[in-house]
């Protein structure tokens, strides 16, 4: 498998070499060059098998032959030791994709844990061939919350991988903040004093530094990396697996902030699985709405919500959607729907959830849900509305919408909560982030 730039520009020749360098030579992202549609045999029968034989599969259409069969397994059954559920929520017609049931209860589990045990499968591999240079990595992550824990937990103790975590200071709760800064061993929490978009361009800038990169291997886990993006399209293959039969097709919703997610359900699309169409949800931030309205793409300063993962006023993977439509405005709108939601109905349809069916739900999945009550046509598609982080990681947006809601603390939140911050302070200056990496 060969990756293309959405530049244009030179090709990257295998998974290791996408893995490692992140991005093309003059920055682009980088996206397989071919997607393959998967055997109509297997798309059908999708309810006999297992999420693991799924993963199999799906995988070995994504990377060709790079990873023998038999040690993809192995990656596949260290990386989801996690169940993912779909949950009906009512009559056949509205169901929850749960993706909060790993370590740091939230979706980022399932890329970033795959992305872990590829790494370590590499560097494994570099250890027995002299001609490799990458026998240790630095791993970057920018983050208001769910990335950068996520990345802590699937890296923590990992031989041969550095990981700094860069956040904004001042933007996050005391929770998100504890789940970046309380790890310590080769996990160091770098908080910047400046914005998200400020931390995302940090990295960026970094990763494509080839000066520095001639010192230390710099990559990152942010979904800038096409590998931390490929695994997400797996649970959509378990998603339609788990309706067993159904003869509608589905409609996803999806919660979006850099758009990544969603990207991955275009291409498990574009493999063969059978999607109707995507909602993109948004909060306020809504520059791919808009863009979907008119045609129009204004990135513009985030705006901070309650649904603070999905404030991104200029997605990263916008690129690599309109590079799977070949930047065809008509094509791009026929899969794709915009919906957004302000903080005010964001709450009312928590309440109206929870209330109504029995169902507690965070801000980002519940602005999924509300996304697909507008668009779903249950006579002739089934609404899949992805559930993308446990409630209590929003622990103070929930108690104060629902009163009187029990929510009981996840041990992973608990024990955050009881460590001791360590944290580095820097500046938003790319120079300062350069100087400071390579004394470390």
């Amino acid at each position: 498998m060969n990756y293309s730039s959405t530049n244009g520009d030179a090709q990257v020749g295998s998974l290791r070499e996408a893995l490692f360098q992140t991005f093309s030579s003059n920055g682009g992202l980088l996206m397989p060059e071919t997607i393959n549609p998967l055997p109509k045999e297997f798309l059908s029968n999708l309810h006999t098998f297992s999420f693991q034989e799924i993963c199999l599969k799906v995988c070995t259409n994504l990377f060709g032959d790079e990873i023998p069969e038999q040690d993809l397994e192995k990656i596949i059954e260290k990386a989801f030791d996690f169940e993912i559920p779909l949950v009906e929520i009512y009559e056949k017609q509205v169901y929850s994709l749960e993706l909060f049931h790993g370590k740091t209860l939230s979706f980022k589990d399932v890329g970033m844990c795959f992305m872990a045990e590829l790494i370590t499968y590499f560097l494994e591999k570099d250890k027995e061939n002299t001609t490799q240079k990458n026998k240790e990595v630095t791993v970057l992550v920018a983050t208001t919350g769910d990335t950068g824990s996520a990345t802590a937990s699937a890296f923590f103790k990992k031989e041969g991988i550095k990981v700094y975590i860069l956040y904004p200071k001042n933007k996050l709760s005391l929770l998100q903040e504890k789940q970046l800064n309380t790890w310590g061993e080769n996990i160091t929490a770098l908080e910047i004093d400046g914005t998200f978009e400020d931390c995302q361009r940090l990295v960026k800038e970094t990763v494509a530094d080839k000066e520095l990169n001639e010192k230390i291997q710099v990559m990152t886990s942010n979904s800038y990396n096409i590998a931390r993006l490929l695994p997400q399209c797996l649970y959509y293959f378990w998603a339609i697996a788990q309706l067993k039969g159904e003869k509608r097709t589905a409609i996803f919703s999806v919660p979006s902030g850099n758009f990544g997610n969603i990207t991955a359900g275009i291409i498990a699309k574009k493999m063969g699985l059978r999607i109707s169409r995507f909602i993109a949800a948004t909060n306020i931030n809504d520059v791919v709405p808009q863009y979907l309205l008119n045609g129009s793409f204004e990135p513009r300063p985030a705006v901070r919500t309650i649904s603070s993962s999905m404030d991104t006023g200029n997605p990263v993977n916008f690129r690599r959607l309109l590079t799977l439509y070949n930047h065809s405005y008509t094509r791009f709108s026929a899969d794709i729907a915009g919906y957004r939601l302000t903080d005010r109905r964001t709450k009312n349809t928590l309440k109206d959830l929870y209330e109504g069916y029995d169902y507690l739900a965070d801000p980002h999945s519940t602005v999924a849900y509300a996304a697909l009550k507008n668009y779903l046509t249950p006579e002739s598609e089934v609404g899949i509305f992805l559930a993308t982080a446990h409630p209590a990681k929003y622990y103070e947006v929930v108690k104060q919408t629902i009163a009187d809601v029990e929510l009981e603390m996840p041990s992973f939140l608990e024990e955050a909560l009881r460590k001791e911050k360590q944290i580095v302070s820097l500046s938003s200056k790319i120079d300062d982030l350069k100087v400071f990496l390579s004394e470390k």
